[in-house]
């Protein structure tokens, strides 16, 4: 089983993508490895040709399926020459991220009628993009009022320009909601875009690692039985994938009250 993820220069991030890892392999009472599509290494590509020929299992830790899902991962599948590999979907969108992501606010002390960005680390790619408007959608929905979509990086409305663009609306508080996996230089970032609160990254919340935890599972059972055929996936695709519009919903009215519970129940 192998967790994929972006890398980061930051020693804690690297620590909290290990750290899921092995939250993840406790509840599955199996080994997980970390493998690093940028910045650091090891590569998925590495970690494949280290596992020999047995059928591996491997999930995105991307909260959206951009260019380091539907490009990279294929491609280090490919040249990792591994003949059983199936990939899940990445983790979002999806409403338990949502879940995560309301329950960050509820423990940054966040309040009904804050005003909300979620945060994400920027992506020039549509799908992506629409992957995270429908997560700003379903978070919108959840709190009962308009959340702004943001990016720490690639991508306009940049997070500093949102704040200033809400309080210049009238916003009394402003809460940045980090769409984040682990704590690194976006993470930084959030924290000095001026927002009254931010929230902590998604990745070691109790939420997070059951999802990914399911990931694994629902994987395992089709790779048991033979059902999947593992072999490096064509550029751009990812097996098991639920239509992301499946999964959109309408915001509430205005003052409605969050009927989103905690994650971590």
């Amino acid at each position: 089983m192998v967790l994929v993820a972006h890398g980061t220069r930051k020693p804690g991030g690297v620590s909290m993508i290990g750290e899921l890892a092995e939250r993840v392999g406790a509840a599955l009472a199996r080994p997980v490895r970390v493998a690093f599509v940028d910045v650091l290494g090891p590569t998925p590509s590495e970690v494949l040709r280290s596992l020999g020929g047995a059928p591996a299992i491997v999930v995105p830790a991307f909260l959206s399926s951009g260019y380091h899902v539907r490009s990279d991962l294929p491609d280090h599948i490919a040249a990792s020459a591994h003949p059983a590999v199936t990939v899940t979907p990445a983790l979002g969108p999806d409403p338990q991220m949502v879940r995560v992501v309301t329950d960050r606010l509820l423990e940054s002390g966040w309040r009904p009628g804050d005003s909300v960005v979620l945060a994400a680390a920027g992506t020039s790619d549509r799908g992506a993009q629409r992957d995270l408007r429908i997560t700003a959608t379903l978070l919108s929905a959840a709190l009962g009022n308009r959340v702004e979509l943001a990016y720490a990086a690639t991508g306009e409305p940049r997070v500093p320009q949102a704040v200033r663009r809400l309080r210049a609306a009238g916003a009394r508080r402003v809460v940045i909601a980090s769409y984040l996996l682990a704590d690194g230089l976006f993470q930084d970032r959030l924290r000095g875009a001026g927002a009254d609160l931010v929230t902590a990254p998604v990745g070691l919340h109790p939420g997070t690692v059951r999802l990914v935890t399911a990931r694994f599972r629902r994987a395992v059972l089709p790779v048991l039985s033979g059902a999947v055929v593992g072999r490096p996936l064509p550029r751009g695709t990812t097996p098991l994938v639920e239509p992301a519009e499946s999964i959109v919903a309408r915001p509430l009215p205005r003052g409605t009250t969050p009927l989103v519970e905690p994650a971590g129940a």
